[in-house]
């Protein structure tokens, strides 16, 4: 935004050009599950973490802990926690990007990994690029990719799903559009799920593809429990892992 305002000079009134500068959108990667914070976030992420005040989060507990933990403990009270969820209305977005207009720079923080990679985030990330906003991406652990990469799976040509339908022949259906997607031109097909259906979606993809396809289970991801494996689903039918509620990417 430029706004004039008249200077007086001998006897004329000229016109100085005063820009206001806006805040940045720092888009902040926070741990996959429960590890040291040095582990996972470059510490020239966590500086800049530090040096900000009001942040956009998904879920304020979590956010919280994580804010604590990296080095910011006993000043979370005076720091502003901005909501935005699956619940966030669209004017209450809006007003965040009012407060990036006004100066003050921002992170934004997901409940776990990349925000605004699956995540209702890419909302105010969208906003901020209509309104000429700065939108930095600091660097951080991608359950996405971490996955990918140690699948064996073909890691030049992928496609990444997101969440399968919730009713399950919905579901189902679309696993083995998705599995005729990845025979055909070996495309890896990554999916991710809400932790307390993992067990369900597993036991479709045991139900729907074939015995000889290869479908990689990556469950915590970064933590000391970490499960990555990429086997037949002949091989998980006789060894089916249980997931329960932990965060998992499934590969085809």
């Amino acid at each position: 935004m430029i706004c004039f305002i008249p200077i007086k000079v001998g006897k004329f009134n000229t016109f100085t050009k005063i820009l206001k500068v806006k805040g940045i959108l720092y888009l902040i990667p926070s741990p996959l599950g429960d590890t040291a914070i040095s582990d996972v976030i470059p510490q020239g992420t966590v500086d800049i973490l530090c040096n900000l005040k009001h942040f956009v989060v998904e879920e304020l507990r979590t956010v919280r802990r994580y804010l604590s933990k990296a080095g910011l403990k006993g000043n979370i009270d005076t720091l502003d926690l901005y909501l935005l969820n699956e619940h966030t209305k669209d004017q209450e977005v809006e007003s965040y990007v009012s407060i990036l207009l006004s100066g003050i720079s921002m992170g934004m923080i997901s409940e776990a990994g990349l925000p605004a990679v699956a995540d209702p985030g890419a909302k105010l990330v969208a906003l901020a690029h209509k309104n000429g906003i700065e939108v930095v991406p600091l660097v951080g652990p991608s359950s996405l990719m971490l996955a990918l990469m140690a699948s064996g799976k073909n890691g030049q040509s992928f496609a990444f799903v997101g969440y399968l339908p919730i009713k399950s022949q919905e579901r189902m259906s679309k696993i083995k559009e998705l599995e005729k997607i990845a025979k055909r031109t070996g495309q890896s097909q990554i999916i991710i799920e809400t932790p307390y259906r993992n067990d369900a979606l597993l036991a479709d993809f045991l139900q729907i593809c074939d015995d000889a396809t290869l479908l990689t289970v990556a469950a915590n991801i970064t933590t000391p429990d970490s499960f990555i494996k990429t086997k037949s689903v002949l091989y998980w039918k006789k060894e089916i892992p249980v997931l329960n509620k932990q965060p998992c990417v499934f590969i085809l």
